[in-house]
């Protein structure tokens, strides 16, 4: 019953976003954003701290923790609009930067490795990779209620995005290898590292872990990594900023190598998020001080 209940709370909001034109969802998921911002304060503080690393211990954080909190309702909003007959105008009113660095990497047949974090709107960017000829299959969370997980998926799958579901006795390594073996294309979402499993990195200043998966994954099958930063337009529309391929050293061990890749990989990453922290949906825990604090 209860995962049900929650099933059904997602189709409420697909229905009610999905009749509303583009700008007043958007304006709405904004302003719901917003309105979060006051009423659940430890997670306002936990932004803050994020905030802060990103942007300086003494910067006030105020105005742009309530914007990270509109840009996270906005990207929800979204997600609930999102409708298979609205896919080429989404496609239209986005703008890819470097693509051609994708290409290139296509072009050398060893598949290509998409690594993004939780920014802007990371849903769309499966629509737009498709539009410019790269369809991505992705590693999605199979979540504890199955009807939300099997939603996501449909979504997902509406805006051109294979999925591949990984979590709790399912793994996605051969899956994801054997797609890149024939010169396709994986997306991961790796800013956090949901197993705890991850490697130690400097992040912002401070130690935390990441996900090997990326790195480990590009070892194993010599495909290129590109880092995706997805943001949000001031109005309408969404803009994909897309790195060269990630050095990655052939030097050392194994271990050796994922470590220092990962290392570089989270360099990068600082670079897309300072473009605009506001847009990195970050609102949990993700160094161990945070937990300490919480």
């Amino acid at each position: 019953m209860k995962d049900r209940l929650g099933y059904l709370g997602y189709r409420l909001f697909t229905a009610l976003l999905g009749a509303l034109p583009e700008a007043a969802m958007r304006r709405l998921g904004e302003a719901l954003g917003k309105a979060a911002w006051y009423v659940v304060p430890g997670r306002r503080r936990l932004v803050q701290r994020h905030l802060r690393r990103v942007l300086g211990a003494q910067t006030d954080v105020g105005g742009r923790s309530k914007a990270m909190f509109a840009s996270y309702g906005r990207y929800w909003a979204e997600v609930f609009w999102l409708r298979p007959n609205r896919k080429a105008e989404i496609v239209e009113h986005a703008d890819v930067i470097n693509e051609e660095a994708l290409h290139k990497s296509k072009a050398a047949g060893k598949g290509i490795i998409l690594v993004l974090p939780h920014m802007g709107n990371w849903e769309v960017a499966g629509a737009v990779a498709e539009s410019i000829g790269i369809p991505v299959l992705a590693a999605a969370e199979n979540l504890p209620n199955p009807l939300i997980t099997e939603w996501f998926v449909k979504v997902r799958n509406m805006v051109g995005i294979d999925i591949v579901l990984i979590g709790k006795g399912l793994r996605a390594t051969g899956e994801l290898a054997n797609r890149l073996k024939d010169g396709g294309t994986v997306a991961l979402l790796s800013d956090r590292d949901l197993s705890g499993r991850g490697i130690p990195v400097e992040f912002f200043g401070e130690e935390t872990t990441m996900p090997a998966g990326p790195v480990a994954l590009a070892d194993r099958t010599g495909a290129p990594i590109h880092i995706v930063g997805s943001y949000f337009k001031q109005g309408r529309g969404h803009t994909y900023r897309i790195a060269d391929p990630l050095p990655l050293s052939a030097d050392g061990g194994r271990e050796e190598r994922i470590a220092a890749g990962v290392q570089a990989f989270a360099r990068v990453l600082e670079d897309m998020i300072r473009q605009a922290p506001e847009d990195w949906h970050l609102f949990v825990p993700n160094w161990p001080s945070d937990l300490m604090e919480c």
